[in-house]
């Protein structure tokens, strides 16, 4: 029997149910039973702001909002790799799983990310905004499909049947 390639599989989450949904549909359509390819489930968080310990109005800010922002950032991650395992835990083959947090713009992030593991793939969700907010706010799915060396899946969440 042929041994087939192992592939590094990024599959972009965060806390929409977009980034599920393709989680969902890799693990569905890209881990076959038996396969080894590994799955490596990346999480970006956005750069720190830079706080002054004088507010807007002058006022001198008591405690440490750094400290309470890296607190939330810290439950964030662990509540998307939480929903990520609700995913992923029901699986009937046994897949080598990775999970990876950067920090930063997403979209650079999402890319470097691919480059430096060697990804053979990135799955990534789809917010699907329409024309005026995706040219407002871009598009993190279109800029990484153009950027990125390897084949990249976006996918669209299902529309719910009623």
């Amino acid at each position: 029997m042929e041994e087939t390639k192992e592939r590094k599989i990024v599959v972009a989450v965060d806390e929409s149910e977009e980034s599920m949904e393709a989680l969902s549909w890799s693990l569905d359509n890209l881990f076959p039973y038996g396969s080894n390819n590994t799955l490596i489930l990346l999480y970006v968080k956005p750069p720190l702001p830079v706080y002054s310990s004088i507010d807007a109005a002058g006022f001198i800010v008591t405690g440490d909002p750094v400290a309470a922002l890296m607190k939330y950032e810290h439950e964030l991650v662990e509540s998307v790799m939480a929903r990520s395992r609700t995913v992923y835990q029901d699986f009937e083959s046994e897949i080598n799983i990775e999970r990876r947090v950067g920090r930063g713009d997403a979209k650079e992030v999402i890319c470097n990310a691919v480059q430096k593991l060697k990804a053979d793939m990135l799955v990534m969700g789809t917010h699907d905004y329409g024309f005026f907010k995706r040219a407002l706010l871009g598009s993190v799915s279109e800029y990484c499909a153009k950027r990125v060396r390897c084949p990249v899946i976006i996918v669209k969440k299902q529309p719910q049947d009623n």
